[in-house]
């Protein structure tokens, strides 16, 4: 068994939170999410929207500030696609990832039934289609298949740069402890990188320490799917895809909403019900996990 590299961790961990929560205090500085400037005026470009760009790019910093603070080099970057070793999870990744985000938001419908609505099938009901002409049912597919298909493209480059921190560099980092204890501790590291952006009322507004606590059983349940998925592929891309369509999924269920939801509960992916179908897998995957 490989000795677990703690000197390489722990530079990882302080330059990947501290680059991050940087880009936090700056979002705070700048009036947080409720007060951000537009920096182009009558649009949603605001300073947060795109430091929280920067706030994603941080564990790849780590990554490359831990290269090069310990000489390591750029070995084992995880990056090389392996597709004839790993294609079969790239799919999965892709494909599976859409059936348990929205299959947590149909069990949040189905046990919460009053808190659904087809209200969006009347085009009024969407902001901006109004006397458009254009069915409401129409956009709702057309978001759905863009995250699907369009979304690991367009989103790919915000969530390789978590990926490329958590699942390349940190996840085989810790693999001497065993399979499981590494989903367990890079779940728990990645949910409290995502603090600050908690307490400023990010994922779940109004709930900043259950919050702070319900993105760690978030974190952990996908980082299980997503780490299984790019150790068995031997690349980082799986969990790149799956990352992204999960980022571009993630308001649909809103537009099934009637009146408000607790977000520690759902429908959207990170409330308990919402990640249900992830804890799910989460549990086939410990069952077939070396220890």
């Amino acid at each position: 068994m490989d000795k677990l590299d703690i000197r390489r961790v722990v530079i990882y961990l302080l330059v990947a939170f501290g680059f991050s929560w940087t880009m936090a205090l700056v979002i705070f500085l700048s009036g947080g999410y409720a007060q951000s400037p537009a920096v182009i005026p009558n649009t949603p470009i605001t300073t947060a929207f795109l430091v929280t760009i920067l706030y994603m790019a941080g564990p790849t910093v780590g990554n490359l500030a831990a290269r090069i603070l310990t000489r390591e080099g750029l070995s084992n970057l995880w990056l090389r696609p392996k597709l004839r070793q790993g294609w079969k999870y790239w799919i999965i990744a892709w494909l599976l990832t859409p059936v348990l985000t929205l299959g947590g938001a149909i069990l949040y419908f189905l046990l919460f039934p009053s808190n659904f609505s087809l209200d969006f099938l009347t085009s009024d009901s969407v902001p901006g289609l109004a006397n458009s002409g254009v069915p409401s049912w129409l956009v709702v597919v057309s978001i759905a298949a863009s995250a699907i298909l369009v979304s690991p493209l367009v989103n790919g480059l915000a969530t390789l740069g978590e990926e490329f921190g958590w699942r390349a560099y940190l996840q085989p980092k810790l693999l001497p402890l065993g399979e499981k204890r590494t989903y367990i501790l890079v779940g728990i590291f990645w949910g409290m990188w995502h603090w600050p952006l908690i307490w400023m009322g990010f994922n779940y507004p109004g709930h900043p320490i259950l919050g702070s606590l319900a993105m760690i059983w978030f974190t952990f349940l996908i980082g299980t799917f997503l780490g299984w998925a790019t150790l068995r592929a031997g690349s980082v891309w799986p969990a790149v895809i799956g990352h992204a369509v999960i980022n571009g999924l993630a308001g649909l269920p809103v537009l099934f909403l009637a009146g408000q939801s607790n977000p520690l509960v759902g429908p959207l992916a990170p409330g308990i019900i919402g990640s249900a179908l992830f804890m799910l897998a989460a549990i086939l995957i410990f069952r077939g996990a070396d220890q």
